[in-house]
């Protein structure tokens, strides 16, 4: 969901965003989290989903650099930009439905909300299991009822449920890390198994084209829908509350007292170089071993302290009058819709549409980077050369002019 401000539709009036009210911090870090997202999501369009929930890395004799890239994608991604990105979907819920007071508002949200869901639920079912759109749609009608919340409570609440999520997950990863071999070994037979004949059987469905793969992809997405998704919604909603608590604050404005940016930097700062070293420590020392003792994983738990460290570093950017160095993001964050689901069709054409070059099952952790650098470059040169003609992205658009239930200009004007 792209930015609007408050400003951009008056209460009792529906109409899209101006340009000029436009908000950079906002859609500088949609930007950055946005191309995160797809260093993450990278490894569950390229191998079968039985790694993903098995933990493990794409079968084969890994490579220093397919290790060290690994490494990379856990240490600086994983969990941070999802994170990122919920928190800043939370700050859309309100500058998009105003209060809970404004009924005109609030019915456009509605509408937004349940096109976006519609949205997901294609993108899902048809293209990629993994789609999130769908399960921040409801979320977001959750939030709606919390949207008038004063900064202080939806700091509060939403920052000490996300505070006890993270400190679950510290000492469970923790505990798992330190279980008593009988136990380590009861909880590991109790865990998914990625085995070499299902990834191999799984691989060829796949690269057999439709339906096969349609209905595999189908699938995992009901599953994923049915078993998973409603218990990530504890964790969701809070950190919605989280981001729009922080935007209504100021904090993600740079209008929050300093001593406030220097602590999280030191926290989250500390927590990330922690997690590096420990989990680099675990990396190098081969599969299996874990000569950190637990610490490398407990170190993870913690993954939105380092989400707003990223988010502080590229504020106080702004604030400093670095915001030129941060203005590469902004395009990317402005057509955030659109660029996540082209993400999806050129990493779906790559690895198993029909289509495609059906890659699927083919490439090492390094490779796989390789691409997501590709889509990268890709993205960050073709989102402003868009913008130059256009106001928003071609998916924007579309998901704007069935929100109003009327077109709406995507031409910019031309120049008096």
């Amino acid at each position: 969901m792209t930015a609007e401000t408050t400003t951009a539709v008056a209460p009792g009036a529906v109409g899209p965003v101006r340009e000029k009210d436009r908000i950079h911090n906002l859609d500088m870090l949609r930007g950055w989290a946005i191309l995160g997202i797809l260093a993450v999501n990278a490894m569950a369009f390229a191998w079968p989903v039985e790694l993903m929930m098995a933990e493990a890395p794409p079968p084969g004799d890994l490579s220093r650099a397919d290790v060290i890239g690994l490494w990379v994608t856990d240490v600086f991604f994983s969990d941070k930009m999802r994170t990122l990105f919920t928190m800043l979907f939370g700050v859309s819920v309100f500058l998009v439905g105003g209060e809970r007071s404004d009924e005109v508002r609030g019915k456009v949200l509605v509408r937004r909300l349940l096109w976006l869901g519609l949205f997901g639920a294609l993108h899902g079912a048809l293209l990629w299991y993994g789609d999130i759109l769908l399960h921040y749609a409801y979320c977001g009608l959750l939030l709606m009822l919390m949207r008038s919340w004063s900064a202080r409570r939806l700091l509060w609440v939403g920052g000490l449920i996300t505070l006890l999520w993270g400190v679950v997950a510290t000492l469970g990863y923790w505990a798992m890390g330190n279980l008593p071999p009988e136990f380590a070994e009861q909880m590991a037979a109790g865990r998914p198994t990625a085995t070499p004949e299902s990834i191999a059987a799984t691989v060829e469905l796949y690269r057999s084209g439709w339906p096969a793969g349609l209905i595999e992809n189908l699938k995992h997405w009901a599953l994923f829908q049915l078993m998973i998704s409603p218990f990530l919604i504890p964790i969701t909603v809070p950190l919605m509350m989280l981001g729009l608590g922080l935007f209504k604050s100021g904090y993600l404005s740079g209008k929050a007292p300093m001593w406030t940016y220097l602590l999280v930097l030191l926290a989250g700062g500390a927590n990330l170089v922690l997690f590096a070293v420990w989990g680099w420590q675990e990396a190098m020392a081969g599969e299996g071993a874990d000569p950190t003792g637990g610490l490398a994983d407990a170190a993870g738990g913690m993954a939105p302290l380092i989400t707003l460290f990223y988010a502080t570093l590229l504020i106080l950017m702004v604030r400093f009058g670095l915001k030129p160095l941060t203005r590469i993001f902004v395009p990317v964050g402005r057509m955030a819709f659109t660029n996540y689901l082209t993400q999806t069709l050129i990493m779906v054409t790559l690895y198993y549409a029909p289509w495609g070059l059906m890659w699927f099952g083919t490439h090492s952790p390094v490779e796989m980077w390789q691409v997501v650098g590709a889509v990268w470059i890709a993205q960050l040169i073709w989102s402003p050369l868009w913008l130059s003609v256009f106001q928003m992205g071609p998916l924007e658009w579309l998901w704007r002019c069935l929100t109003y239930g009327r077109m709406v200009p995507i031409r910019r004007a031309a120049a008096a």
